[in-house]
């Protein structure tokens, strides 16, 4: 496996391992390793800054991610969702070029790009201005869920920003934030795609698919149990990438691990910016999260 070199950067770095099941990669004669970056939550905005969530800076923070990226030598980069945010009106032509001005700097990396969506990405826009904002390489940009091969795996990118009836949310006209569901459609076309590959897979989502409460508030999808069932019948998932909750962890449910990658918005300045460099290998997987020491 490669080397992680950030040589722009004196940052911590903690790493989580994840052993991988024989059965599933030693017989996967395509498989070769691979390398990508991973970050969410930025949460851009022009905005005042409150309880160390510093919105505007979230372009800096970018620009930091994507030099450090396009350093190392890695297959692809992904955002988990909650690019960008609000202003305090809600002002729908505001937020829209807020997107766009990040996705500005999310573009500069040299290598293929990926999106999820999250809650605050349909918060004053709607679902299909957000998609037609971005680019999702190799993907019709009508797409919020999708999946793509590289390097022996085979990636899917769900979209968890339904009401349960599989309507779009569109906070701005109404919704709730803790009920957000994998809608049925994608979860029909979610078996399908994964019983069509013979690659090992990973899953990425903004909401974590287990129980995740705080404070008597639902950070998770509601119908994460029947995603789950999914994913374990087809044993061929190795992790699932999350963002959210804007901390980081790591639990394995079943056969699947679940890894919880740290938010860009808390802290001012990049020497508070977080992400994560992810190397797959055919005996494990690394998860080098960077950031702060005392706050990975």
């Amino acid at each position: 496996m490669g080397n992680i070199n950030l040589m722009n950067r004196q940052l911590a770095s903690g790493t989580t391992e994840i052993l991988l099941p024989e059965d599933i990669l030693a017989v996967e004669t395509s498989f070769r390793g691979l390398k990508f970056g991973i970050a969410t939550d930025s949460h851009y905005a022009i905005k005042p800054s409150s309880n160390n969530q510093y919105f505007s800076h979230g372009l800096d923070k970018m620009k930091d991610l994507i030099e450090q990226m396009n350093v190392e030598s890695i297959d692809f980069v992904i955002h988990l969702g909650d690019l960008k945010d609000q202003e305090l009106s809600r002002n729908g032509h505001k937020t829209l070029a807020f997107l766009q001005d990040i996705e500005a700097v999310f573009a500069t990396f040299e290598g293929p790009r990926y999106h999820c969506v999250g809650n605050h990405d349909v918060d004053s826009i709607r679902k299909e201005q957000f998609l037609h904002a971005i680019y999702n390489t190799g993907i019709e940009n009508h797409k919020s869920y999708y999946a793509f091969d590289q390097g022996g795996v085979h990636f899917v990118v769900l979209d968890s920003n339904f009401d349960a009836s599989g309507k779009d949310h569109f906070y701005v006209q109404g919704g709730d934030w803790q009920h957000s569901f994998v809608s049925k459609k994608q979860l029909e076309w979610l078996e399908a795609d994964l019983q069509s590959t013979f690659f090992p897979v990973i899953l990425f989502c903004h909401h974590p698919l287990f129980d995740f409460v705080i404070n008597d508030k639902k950070y998770h999808i509601d119908n994460h149990a029947e995603v789950r069932q999914i994913l374990e019948g087809s044993g061929r998932v190795l992790a699932v990438f999350q963002g959210h909750v804007h901390e980081s962890s790591h639990r394995k449910i079943g056969s699947i691990h679940y890894v919880t990658i740290n938010s860009m918005l808390e802290g001012p300045g990049i020497q508070n910016n977080r992400y994560a460099l992810v190397e797959v290998g055919p005996e494990k997987i690394l998860i080098h999260h960077i950031g702060p020491a005392d706050q990975l």
